[in-house]
């Protein structure tokens, strides 16, 4: 174990953290402490010498006595450690900020899938300016390796992808954790649909399902993507209707703006890097 690893088993235990609250106030030897913490001398002593070890306190011998005493540096660096890590979770727009959103619209779509079609013709609309012409647009649209590189929300990986541009073509999309690099998670999503109008470079339509655990459809997006070229590359217009939804589909949908969002996103990403090359 790391020092961080050390210092955070020691201070785990209630008894040695009760003497690290009476050794903050003044040096004090073993005897003292054990009648202040009400534990045994012997107990008392092996949990000092714990916290020695993991250099939190230390101690001096004065005739008879031991007396211990509290290090306030490891304390401060711990506390420092934990601001980080708590910065890093709380940064704005970052993953936590996206899991609070999720969460509440979560509580919303549950609250109102009482009962089936509950969401039928809801719509969600999308618009990116995009640094490429139609024809690159329009690739990334369809060609699988292509979409593998962002046709998922952060966080997540394709697994398996299937898209055939062409009227009745087939759409397999799966994806899991992207780092869950064997397998060993559960599918984070899975979703089969028919490709229904292809316009190259001009327009494509979808229908595409997310599949529920039994296998069962959960709803049924109608995905229309319109392409207009500009000065700067490509207006890319997305919308999305929603039909045949399940009581079950809440927790699909609370996700749709988040995840078409974060999957659009990468795309502007992705070209507009490609561009910069």
């Amino acid at each position: 174990m790391d020092a961080v690893d050390i210092l955070l088993t020691a201070l785990a235990d209630p008894a040695r953290w009760r003497l690290v609250s009476l050794l903050a106030e003044r040096p004090r030897p073993v005897g003292v402490l054990a009648q202040l913490a009400q534990a045994r001398q012997p107990q008392t002593t092996k949990h000092l010498q714990t916290l020695e070890r993991a250099g939190v306190v230390t101690s001096q011998r004065t005739g008879q006595r031991r007396i211990y005493a509290l290090r306030p540096t490891p304390l401060r660096d711990l506390a420092a450690l934990l601001n980080r890590i708590a910065d890093t979770a709380d940064q704005a727009g970052g993953p936590r900020e996206t899991y609070n959103h999720y969460g509440l619209s979560l509580d919303v779509e549950r609250l109102a899938a009482e009962e089936p079609g509950w969401a039928d013709g809801r719509s969600f609309s999308f618009l990116r300016s995009l640094t490429a012409g139609p024809e690159q647009v329009w690739r990334h649209l369809t060609e699988p390796p292509l979409l593998a590189r962002w046709w998922t929300p952060d966080d997540l990986r394709v697994s398996e992808l299937a898209f055939e541009a062409r009227p009745g073509g087939q759409i397999i999309l799966e994806y899991r954790d992207a780092e869950d690099t064997d397998g060993s998670d559960q599918v984070a999503g899975r979703a089969e649909g028919i490709v229904d109008d292809v316009r190259p470079g001009e327009r494509l339509a979808y229908r595409s399902s997310p599949l529920l655990p039994d296998g069962d459809l959960a709803f049924t997006a109608h995905v229309d993507l319109g392409l207009r070229p500009t000065s700067t590359g490509t207006d890319l217009d997305v919308h999305v209707r929603i039909t045949d939804s399940t009581v079950e589909s809440a927790d699909f949908i609370a996700g749709i703006e988040i995840g078409f969002g974060q999957s659009l996103d990468k795309l502007a990403a992705t070209l507009a890097t490609r561009s910069t090359k």
